[in-house]
């Protein structure tokens, strides 16, 4: 059967899911409408350029545990359609992926446009149009469950089935509300923490392989690399917790307190009893046990009231007691927040409870589907909300072709 499905929105879910769609009925009429000029803009700017593809991740349930909001969710859909899927979509049409040492998955280029062109050709392929600078004004089902959009400056667009792939676009949010559809409010996600810090100014660009972060008077914690910038704190133990506690630091208008061990060992009482166990006359200040970077080490040092030339075996009970809570123990104010790169990211969306997992559809409305940042689904850093958009698509395009 001859139908017209449109997918609103040009990047990597809706090209996946016009892609599937198309290849499994050619008889149908896949359209994509972008409301930019150009599309697939976040592939483009992924991974500094290069397109953090997916994660080096094999087993389902634990990729799950990387999405704040969608956990249970993607856990049957990812059983479907899952890192080795898309390793295999993309190595099959000539692009292969390598693994970095992090986990993170690249093409081989480390060229985004890789990505990019070759989503466009396996669209192209499949007769997918793709129309760019088409605004969708508005969107209603129809009698026969079909649906009618309104395209600025044109006709009216009737569609067999609509998929929505827009991103976080509140314009959409607000679309669907108004039909019925439940909206999580969208809070920021995946942010640096924006400190001020005798401790941490003029060390920008220094990273720590390890450390253990949480938030003072909350459950919130991560481990991971940390990384000192001009504004504050960042690398991937941040942005964990900026993605887990999204709502919790909205709430608090990103004013709060957070400790943290900079040693990667269990905190206070190890820190205490390895700087016990130093015997020497060297100085504190030329004498790093932790292997900190030597620039973080003095400040911590000087931090923490040690004296130039005061050694380890002149330590009293005080500079001890200090010196290990700088390192095991050190809290820090936060004052606001800061976006992480071009990669803005958001928690919030359509509902989860409102959505058949199963195809990706509205359960309130035949022949309307949904996949990537519209729904209320995203993950920390690391190729991860890409891989919900891969899936997503995916199962959506299927369900387009079959339903």
């Amino acid at each position: 059967m001859n139908q017209r499905i449109v997918i609103v929105g040009g990047g990597a879910a809706g090209f996946f899911a016009a892609i599937r769609c198309a290849e499994l009925n050619r008889q149908n009429k896949v359209i994509i409408l972008e409301q930019g000029r150009s599309v697939l803009q976040k592939v483009k700017v992924s991974g500094g350029g290069r397109c953090n593809v997916t994660h080096a991740c094999w087993d389902p349930a634990e990729l799950v545990t990387n999405y704040p909001r969608g956990q249970k969710e993607l856990l049957g859909p990812f059983h479907r359609f899952f890192t080795g899927d898309t390793v295999a979509w993309f190595e099959e049409r000539g692009v292969k992926l390598k693994i970095e040492a992090d986990n993170r998955m690249f093409p081989v280029t480390d060229n985004s446009q890789s990505i990019i062109d070759c989503l466009w050709k396996s669209a192209k392929r499949v007769g997918v149009k793709v129309e760019t600078g088409k605004k969708m004004l508005g969107f209603k089902p129809t009698g026969n469950d079909k649906w009618r959009l309104s395209i600025k400056g044109e006709q009216d667009l009737i569609a067999d089935k609509l998929m929505l792939a827009t991103g976080s676009a509140k314009s959409t949010w607000q679309l669907l509300q108004g039909l019925g559809h439940t909206i999580v409010r969208p809070v920021p996600s995946l942010f640096t923490f924006n400190i001020k810090d005798e401790r941490i100014n003029g060390l920008a660009g220094i990273a720590l392989p390890k450390v253990r972060i949480s938030i003072k008077d909350t459950r919130l914690e991560a481990e991971g690399p940390l990384l000192i910038t001009h504004w504050g704190l960042s690398g991937p133990a941040i942005l964990k917790l900026s993605a887990f506690g999204a709502r919790v630091l909205h709430e608090s208008h990103y004013q709060f307190r957070i400790k943290v061990d900079l040693s990667g060992l269990t905190g206070m009482v190890a820190v205490t009893e390895a700087i016990e166990q130093v015997n020497t006359k060297k100085l504190v200040l030329n004498h790093n046990p932790f292997n900190l970077p030597e620039r973080l080490w003095k400040k911590l040092a000087q931090h923490s009231g040690i004296l130039k030339q005061k050694s380890w075996n002149e330590l009293s009970k005080k500079d001890i007691t200090n010196l290990a809570g700088n390192i095991g123990s050190a809290e820090f104010t936060v004052n606001g927040k800061s976006t992480f790169k071009e990669e803005f990211v958001t928690a919030g969306g359509v509902d989860l409870k409102e959505v058949d997992f199963r195809r990706f559809g509205s359960k309130q409305f035949p022949n309307l589907y949904f996949a990537g940042e519209v729904l209320n689904i995203d993950a920390v850093t690391g190729g991860f909300n890409f891989q919900a958009a891969w899936t997503g698509g995916w199962i959506a395009g299927e369900a387009m072709a079959a339903d």
